[in-house]
């Protein structure tokens, strides 16, 4: 089955948007993975296509209606059988083992939100798991959701050039990635690191495995933080004097 991304939003016109050129795009164009954006406006019960209303409780801004976004959930999946987003700076952050989970999948169903929210109790009664891409504010969840399918549609298969480009990058082994090099050889002084040019594939890989982890250090320490420990092999025992030994 084509991998399938379906977006309720306000907004329906702002995609496919960057999710229509380059890899994402021309595997759209191919019918790798499908995209629908739906307009939660369709779902409005008045004449006035009200979708929002002010806060229980007071304070400023609107909030997403829980009936209108229910019917607009229901009406794009039925089954619920799909995973069901929600794009929220509360959500857990969004990490590269559950974008591969989720390329994994039928494809989800991406709730944008916009104003001050949407009703916690549409969250609850739908299901909807709450996906954070940094800690900070947007605007809507549109943008945000582009960078969830993205993320997504690059690991589907045909996608991109060589499997060997999505695990040897950023995260896929829990480590930033390496510094990447190409021509001109020498580049305002600063030349390509000696390594590798030297043809030695095993010295490339301790190198770059070697950057990785010093990138990892100095700027993720959350995530070098999360690595299992470090295996260096099975200690030397300690020699036995000739007295101590039994003969067999």
């Amino acid at each position: 089955m084509t991998w399938r991304a379906t977006v309720l939003t306000l907004f329906p016109e702002m995609f496919p948007g960057p999710l229509g050129v380059s890899l994402a795009g021309r595997a759209l164009a191919s019918e790798v993975w499908a995209l629908e954006a739906r307009d939660i406006r369709d779902s409005a019960m008045d004449r006035h296509r009200s979708v929002d209303d002010t806060p229980a409780g007071g304070g400023p801004g609107m909030v997403l209606r829980a009936d209108v976004l229910a019917a607009a959930i229901d009406a794009a999946d039925a089954t619920s059988e799909r995973p069901r987003l929600v794009m929220s700076p509360r959500g857990r952050p969004l990490t590269q083992a559950r974008v591969a989970d989720l390329a994994a999948g039928p494809g989800p169903l991406i709730v944008c939100g916009r104003f001050e929210g949407i009703d916690q109790r549409v969250i609850d009664a739908r299901q909807l798991e709450e996906v954070s891409i940094g800690d900070y504010v947007l605007s809507g969840g549109e943008i945000a959701a582009m960078a969830l399918i993205d993320a997504c549609v690059r690991l589907l298969p045909g996608v991109m050039g060589k499997l060997e480009s999505s695990t040897e990058e950023s995260f896929s082994a829990g480590l930033l990635e390496y510094p990447q090099y190409t021509r001109p050889q020498l580049f305002e002084d600063r030349p390509i690191p000696e390594v590798l040019t030297s043809g030695d594939h095993a010295k490339v890989a301790a190198w770059r495995q070697a950057e990785a982890e010093a990138l990892t250090r100095a700027r993720r320490p959350d995530l070098w933080a999360l690595r299992p420990a470090q295996i260096t092999g099975p200690k030397s025992e300690s020699r036995k004097s000739p007295k101590n030994k039994t003969d067999g």
